[in-house]
Formats: C-alpha cells, sequence, structure tokens
C-alpha cells in the first residue's frame, strides 16, 4: 500500500522514462515538476521538494526506487524506478498502471489513448496489461468500477493506494485536442457536413 505522493512519484518515474527517455534518471527538480503537472493530470497537485524527497525515501526502502548518484565531475543525485524488478511487471503493465494512477479511473479506451506514447507495439495489449494489473496475486493492482448511471463503458482504476475514490463525476475529463491531435480534423468534418445540411434543409444560421 503506498501514499498518494508515493503513488504519484513512482507513476511519474515509469512515465518519464519512455516520455522523456534522454533526460532519465530525473533530478529532484524534474520529478517534482512531473509530479505538479498541470495537464495529463488528476487530481492537480502542488508538491514541494520535501514532499518529493520523503517519497522517494519511502518508495527506496520497499525496493521501488533507486538513488543515482552522480559520476565523477557531476553534481546532481537523479532517480529512476525499479518497479519492473520489484514488481515483475513488463513495460506495458506498468504504463498502463502509471496512466491510471496519474489521470485517475478511466475506461480501457481512454487509457490505450494515454498510454500511447509508452507502450511499446510488440508488448501486452491495454487490455492484457488490465487483466493482469487486476488478477495480481494476493493484492490485485487494478479494478474495474462498476458501471455509474448514463456511463457506456466500464472504467478501470488503481489500488496501489487503496480502494479509488470514485465519489468525482467525470474525474479524467473528456480526451483533449492535445491528447488526439486528430479530433480537430474530425469536429472541423462534422461542422462542415452540418453546414450543408443546413442549407440542404434551408435552415438559416443563428
Amino acid at each position: 500500500m503506498l501514499s498518494a505522493e508515493e503513488a504519484r512519484v513512482l507513476a511519474v518515474l515509469i512515465e518519464k522514462e519512455t516520455t522523456v527517455a534522454d533526460s532519465y534518471p530525473l533530478t529532484l527538480n524534474a520529478l517534482r515538476l512531473g509530479c505538479n503537472q498541470t495537464s495529463n493530470r488528476f487530481p492537480v497537485v502542488s508538491y514541494e521538494d520535501r514532499t518529493v524527497e520523503n517519497a522517494l525515501l519511502s518508495l527506496k526502502s520497499i525496493g521501488l526506487a533507486r538513488f543515482v548518484h552522480p559520476s565523477h565531475g557531476g553534481r546532481t543525485v537523479r532517480y529512476r524506478h525499479v518497479a519492473d524488478e520489484r514488481w515483475r511487471l513488463e513495460r506495458n503493465e506498468l504504463a498502463v498502471l502509471s496512466v491510471l494512477v496519474l489521470r485517475g479511473p478511466q475506461t480501457a479506451g481512454e487509457v490505450k489513448t494515454r498510454a500511447e506514447r509508452q507502450l511499446e507495439p510488440d508488448g501486452a495489449t491495454v487490455d492484457e496489461a488490465l487483466d493482469t494489473l487486476a488478477a495480481r496475486s494476493p493484492e490485485p493492482f487494478a479494478v474495474q468500477l462498476e458501471r455509474r448511471p448514463g456511463e457506456r463503458e466500464r472504467r478501470w482504476a488503481h489500488l496501489l493506494s487503496g480502494e479509488p475514490d470514485d465519489t468525482v463525476a467525470d474525474p479524467t475529463g473528456p480526451i483533449t485536442v492535445d491528447e488526439r491531435p486528430d479530433l480537430a480534423g474530425e469536429v472541423a468534418e462534422l461542422r462542415a457536413r452540418l453546414d450543408r445540411l443546413e442549407a440542404l434543409l434551408g435552415v438559416e444560421p443563428d
């Protein structure tokens, strides 16, 4: 069982290992900024260095993080996760888990979109990764939530910090244009089709 701070720090290390590989392992400053991002995060937090340092020390003590001390001429300690070794999880399984931690409960389709940059093409699919996380013994890492009124699909949540809080309506928010660049084109196409339909029907625009 991890605290919310420990889970977020670990998830950021997992995410950044693939999305900013050139600057990984991370410095304390980069890790704090990753935790405090206002995009692609739910909830948005404002951690101080001490909060991140305490989480790192705890993660190190249970074998989930390592401190990379500077080599000759270096000045800055860097940090990396070792969750793959500790938990025996593959890259795609870790990617899916990190997205659930950083973005809150979401459908398998949303996980696939948001984890795309981290996924290996030849690795487990998102559905397979979710099933693996849910089937983990003795404690599962993920759970499929009951469908709420008005929802078409059931959502998934992580269990690293205990039972998920499912009281917040639509915690992940809609997929944004930043996450799906093709959405802008689709919206423009739909608008053009609507305009043509209105012209055919003789509907005057507002």
